[in-house]
């Protein structure tokens, strides 16, 4: 069959560029969204059959239904706003949440369960998958261990000072540890000071409305968290959004920005944010930091670099997307991470100039109001950080960042040339593989699953409505005969679950 397919592909090699910058995304084939959209379609209408039978209690199972002794209450679920819920989400439900009983690593094992009620409920068999291979957590660096030095050092301080801290930071739950783990953090990032927090998602959510607020402009990605957006609308700063990683869109807004300044008023801007990712985890995309940058001092902007992905993962020391493209932190303003990913724990940070970490301190609701960071996940944190950064008198740490980048650079080499679309830039471990149609979503899984290989896939609405796809994470811990056991099982999954639909410039 042929197709007229446009392959976009972004590089950057210019004067603010040390490195080639090569990002790969392709354009939905015409036929391929027609019948995407026919399976929506298709799915709608059988939805509305499925509730019209439910209304007639003609269908068997009445779960998706508000309960009989109810019905004179203001209906707790709203019908219409559930649909896609009940009748679409529900259908492949068994895709997600899935119960593991092992540790996250290279492999886990999983608990099976079965549904009889279309995916209402589960029950557990009994049965134990072992030795699954682990493609969606971001273990990057493999520190999802239950032996070694970090599970050690762990074990200890539980045992010493035990799980709960029962305290704020500000109050009885300051310990010597969280002291050290800030100042670790600003030493690995290279900046003045940092501060710990307990949750990485209120890292964000709870800061920037501590940074910004009415009379300010934050400059979001169209592509952002939800962290991210959610701590933009809680600032109460008027909100532009542009293009992802679209630097002329960008300056389109800031140049506007400058010119128009506030509505109505046309005062000035207090001041102008822009948020971005390092890597962002629905795309496997690469933030153009050198020309972020650029644009930031040249109208006089701030900029907040969320790194969750990022740090650990790029970079020849693990120091996140500053260090891989060899620039200065200093000229990220605010610099946010998270200590889940890499670093295999739980939290986040704020790093910075010293002025704007203690400002935080005693503005931010999260540094206020939060109870302290659990002593063993503090461990977790240094132990493993000072692995990255060679503190602990090995070379473990770089070995891993090494072995990450080559894997990524392995795997995706691979998906390419066996004709898979896969989006992304080619250094990011968030490895987007395009599925497309719907019933394919739940299909590539449980067939994925079949074969051993655990996998996150993805649909609307976490991503457009035509660009449903599976969402690969690749870790150090895996080794190169893992990846290639993958890969061919790829091939026999797209048999099965007739994934030449998905890639009709291949197939």
């Amino acid at each position: 069959m042929g197709f007229a397919l446009q392959v976009y592909h972004a590089a950057c090699n210019g004067a603010l560029y040390s490195r080639p910058f090569i990002e790969s995304f392709e354009e939905t084939p015409m036929l391929v969204a027609v019948l995407t959209y026919m399976g929506y379609g298709i799915l709608t209408i059988f939805g509305y059959l499925r509730d019209f039978m439910r209304e007639w209690k003609i269908e068997k199972c009445h779960i998706a239904r508000e309960r009989e002794e109810q019905k004179d209450f203001v209906p707790l679920y709203q019908d219409f706003e559930n649909f896609y819920t009940r009748n679409l989400y529900m259908r492949i439900r068994d895709s997600w949440n899935r119960p593991i009983c092992s540790a996250p690593g290279a492999t886990f094992d999983l608990v099976e369960r079965s549904s009889n009620d279309y995916n209402w409920t589960f029950e557990y068999t009994g049965r134990v998958v072992k030795d699954v291979i682990n493609l969606g957590s971001y273990n990057y660096l493999g520190f999802a261990e239950n032996t070694g030095a970090c599970a050690t050092a762990a074990g200890e301080v539980t045992v010493k000072f035990g799980v709960g801290m029962a305290s704020t930071r500000q109050e009885m739950g300051n310990l010597d540890r969280h002291e050290e783990l800030e100042k670790l953090v600003a030493s690995f990032l290279g900046v003045e000071s940092a501060m710990a927090f307990g949750m990485g998602f209120a890292t964000n959510s709870m800061n920037i409305p501590a940074l910004a607020g009415k009379g300010c402009l934050i400059l979001s990605d169209e592509l952002n968290h939800a962290s991210l957006v959610l701590g933009a609308r809680l600032s109460t700063s008027t909100i532009r959004v542009f293009k992802h990683n679209n630097m002329q869109s960008l300056e389109k807004l800031l140049r506007d920005a400058i010119v128009h300044g506030q509505p109505r008023t046309h005062q000035p801007w207090k001041k102008i944010l822009i948020l971005v990712e390092g890597i962002y985890s629905m795309e496997g995309s690469i933030i153009r930091l050198p020309e972020v940058i650029a644009l930031k001092k040249k109208y006089k902007a701030y900029l907040y670099l969320d790194e969750a992905h990022s740090i650990g993962a790029l970079g020849p020391y693990g120091r996140g997307v500053v260090d891989y493209f060899g620039l200065d932190s200093k000229d990220v303003d605010v610099m946010m991470g998270t200590f889940t990913k890499s670093f295999c724990a739980a939290g986040g940070y704020i790093a910075g100039r010293k002025d704007l970490i203690d400002y935080l301190r005693t503005h931010s609701h999260s540094a206020i109001y939060a109870t302290s960071m659990s002593l063993p996940v503090v461990e977790q944190i240094i132990t493993s950080m000072k692995c990255i950064m060679g503190k602990d008198g090995t070379t473990i740490g770089r070995s891993r960042i090494q072995r990450l980048a080559e894997n990524t650079v392995y795997f995706r080499r691979r998906l390419r040339e066996m004709g898979f679309i896969i989006y992304g830039n080619n250094d990011s471990p968030v490895v987007p593989m395009m599925l497309y149609m719907p019933a394919k979503i739940g299909a590539f899984g449980r067939e994925m699953l079949k074969r051993n290989i655990g996998v996150v896939v993805v649909g609307f609405p976490a991503t457009p409505i035509i660009e449903s796809r599976a969402r690969f994470c690749i870790s150090a811990a895996h080794t190169k005969e893992m990846l290639d056991r993958v890969t061919t099982r790829f091939l026999a999954t797209a048999s099965t679950s007739n994934l030449q639909n998905h890639c009709p410039s291949i197939f």
